[in-house]
């Protein structure tokens, strides 16, 4: 398809939001979607399966893909797609190799959270649920990220109580990270003037998804130091792109 002829479907398709159109575009990239489900292929994962989320991927990505932005859609889709299959890989394997301590910490996190949210009407800061529990803020932040409890946007909140957001947020929709390429492009240009040490923190956190304390270790810095630095970074995005997110 050319590019152009491809521009103005999908601007027909942005302003319409004509289904038809939509499938249209979907026809003549699904070759794409077959491409890299098969790359996936002896996995554990039968090929349909993987095509029908690649497929997926794609009508999202065709929904999310601004033709003005200058990048042809090829680029945009083939890391979107890829990362939503990652993404399945990860999830399917943390439901497998979930430690039993972390089930259990997990389940008890679950438990109070409800509880301190039935009674409080707010839910509780990991500080507060670790100091509760007697466990580490890193081991409840394992349990969140893992169990799906609370909101990744909770872990970054200031000590009044209020949300720093999460970079979850900040970097997508809320659904793939780095699929809404405008405002991953925007919030690296908004990260220029950060110390190294900071976005060194920012990709082992977020892109490597390493923990605080791994984190820590390689910065060669405490766990509180990562975990308070890692508040101030959200705090600062948050107030550089209020407008965005």
């Amino acid at each position: 398809m050319a590019e152009e002829k491809a521009n103005e479907l999908f601007r027909l398709y942005k302003e319409s939001g004509d289904i038809r159109v939509r499938n249209e575009i979907a026809e003549k990239y699904l070759y794409i979607a077959d491409i890299l489900a098969k790359k996936f292929v002896g996995r554990g994962v039968e090929y349909d399966d993987l095509k029908q989320i690649a497929s997926y991927a794609l009508l999202r990505g065709i929904d999310r893909f601004d033709p003005d932005l200058g990048m042809q859609f090829t680029t945009f889709i083939t890391p979107t797609i890829t990362g939503e299959i990652k993404n399945y890989f990860r999830d399917k394997a943390r439901v497998i190799k979930l430690p039993r301590r972390l089930s259990e910490i997990s389940a008890a996190v679950k438990k109070y959270s409800a509880e301190y949210e039935a009674e409080k009407g707010v839910k509780p800061k990991v500080k507060q649920i670790a100091e509760a529990l007697s466990l580490t803020e890193e081991d409840v932040v394992k349990s969140l990220e893992t169990g799906g409890v609370l909101s990744l946007d909770k872990v970054g909140a200031s000590e009044d109580g209020e949300s720093d957001g999460s970079l979850y947020t900040l970097l997508s929709d809320g659904e793939d990270k780095y699929e809404n390429f405008e405002l991953k492009e925007t919030l690296l240009a908004e990260m220029r003037d950060f110390s190294d040490t900071e976005k060194a923190l920012v990709k082992y956190r977020y892109v490597d998804e390493l923990s605080q304390s791994e984190t820590a270790k390689r910065l060669g810095v405490s766990q509180m130091f990562v975990s308070r630095m890692e508040r101030k970074i959200l705090l600062k995005l948050k107030e550089r792109l209020q407008g965005l997110v």
